[in-house]
């Protein structure tokens, strides 16, 4: 294995797509360590410091600080990050089924495709310049509230902030989509997965203090021994991780027999395999139910407090059992309705049939149809419980270890599943280029293969 490390590097196209990447991924790092104009970071780190809390309390800022690579807490012109880019191609692509236009385009080809990108990056410029309204509103909010962290407050620092992040997301965009076509790997992914990579050493500095400095779980002091155990159930957490990502059920589709030519009526079957995968949604459904609860929360802390008020955020409050279980529920709802919006049978079933291939025991069209919508709502069920499952474990872990959100979430949750979807996507990647040019691969048997269930 780590003869293919060495080998990427003899590869010459291999190389430069690599030498690459790891410019422009710098150069996204860049912008998460520039603060906008007119803000102050030490007092910008003095306010975020006061209103951190052990177990999460502060955990919904953390999560957005994740996803930023730490930007977002220094308001670096990055602090948006990929996310409004991520946010506009997820509504597209809800969209895509119930506008026309859109699939028209998308089966277009290039051209069409181009005017989808188009599309989609208008959507992004107007999703930035809505955050970057609401974040510079808020920094003036909290400007008035609790110190000093900007320089000026009228609307000159509003409409400089907008402009800053702005033009922060959307160079962060071009470098992604840079990355997708000269580097290696997806772009947008790649940038997503450093951020929260580039989270993991603070987060192992303050595991490691807290053990040193001997932090209280419950009745008792934070040992080694809770070290080593949050060590092994990291592993056995990246390893269900794995299996999620990986494992998918083979259908078996037979193709029309053919004649072999010169050999009179002996004929041929052709097999083939059709993939469900388990965890057909990927991460989708964590990132909607987040985005879902993160509105309520949002508005309420624009609203007079009361008491419905107070017993609405209570409800909502990041890391409560009722927010976990709300959490969960969506997140099993939206794994269904990601499925439903994009797993189309009925096509598939279509394509089969116009290509000579056949589900064995299984009639063509209607059918197959719903032969395939039976077996990819088992598949989608058993997914969702174990997608839910390490979904909320960050929260459990939080709450049942008092640590806090930065140190909980790379055991579980979308982080984990991000690094683990992304690292593997690239690895294939790379080992195409490798076994391209006959040489061995990340693996013994030359080839990243899927976990069978």
């Amino acid at each position: 294995m780590l003869s293919a490390y060495l080998n990427c590097y003899k590869i010459p196209e291999l190389r430069k797509r690599l030498l690459i990447t790891f410019g422009l991924v710098a150069l996204c790092r860049l912008t998460c360590y520039i603060p906008c104009p007119g803000v102050d970071p030490s007092e910008l780190a003095k306010l975020l410091s006061s209103l951190g809390g052990p177990q999460g309390q502060n955990g919904l800022f953390d999560v957005m600080n994740m996803f930023s690579g730490g930007a977002m807490e220094k308001f670096a012109v990055g602090a948006l990050g990929i996310m409004p880019y991520i946010s506009a191609s997820i509504i597209l692509q809800l969209m895509t089924p119930v506008i026309p236009q859109l699939e028209r385009m998308v089966r277009e080809g290039e051209a069409g495709r181009q005017r989808y990108n188009q599309i989609m990056k208008v959507v992004t410029l107007v999703i930035c310049f809505i955050q970057g309204a609401m974040f510079a509103t808020a920094m003036v909010k909290s400007n008035s509230d609790n110190g000093a962290q900007v320089a000026s407050m009228g609307f000159g620092f509003i409409l400089m902030t907008i402009i800053s992040l702005t033009a922060g997301a959307m160079l962060v965009m071009w470098l992604g989509e840079m990355i997708t076509d000269l580097g290696i790997g997806n772009g947008a992914s790649i940038i997503i997965t450093v951020n929260i990579i580039a989270r993991l050493p603070g987060a192992l500095f303050s595991l490691i203090k807290m053990v040193c400095a001997g932090a209280v779980v419950g009745d008792s002091d934070i040992t080694y021994v809770h070290l080593v155990i949050l060590v092994a159930l990291f592993f056995a957490v990246t390893a269900g991780a794995i299996a999620l990502t990986q494992g998918h059920r083979k259908i078996p589709v037979c193709y029309a027999t053919r004649r072999i030519p010169g050999v009179g009526q002996t004929t041929q079957v052709q097999t083939s395999y059709l993939p469900l995968r388990i965890n057909y949604s990927g991460v989708m459904p964590i990132i909607f139910a987040g985005a879902i609860l993160s509105f309520p929360i949002m508005i309420l802390r624009f609203l007079p407090n009361g008491r419905f008020i107070g017993w609405l955020a209570s409800l909502l409050q990041y890391g409560s059992v009722s927010y976990v279980i709300i959490y969960g529920i969506l997140i099993l709802v939206f794994s269904f309705f990601w499925v439903a919006n994009q797993f189309n049978p009925i096509q598939i079933a279509d394509d089969l049939q116009k290509q000579g291939g056949y589900i064995p025991s299984i009639q063509p069209g209607n059918a197959t149809a719903e032969f395939l919508d039976h077996a990819m709502t088992r598949i989608t069920f058993a997914g969702a419980i174990f997608l839910t499952i390490l979904a909320v474990f960050p929260m459990l872990l939080s709450n049942a270890m008092n640590i806090n959100a930065q140190i909980a979430q790379f055991f579980g949750g979308t982080s984990l599943l991000i690094i683990v979807g992304v690292g593997l996507d690239t690895l294939r990647q790379i080992e195409s280029y490798l076994l391209a040019k006959h040489y061995d691969g990340f693996m013994e048997k030359g080839k990243i293969k899927s976990r069978k269930f």
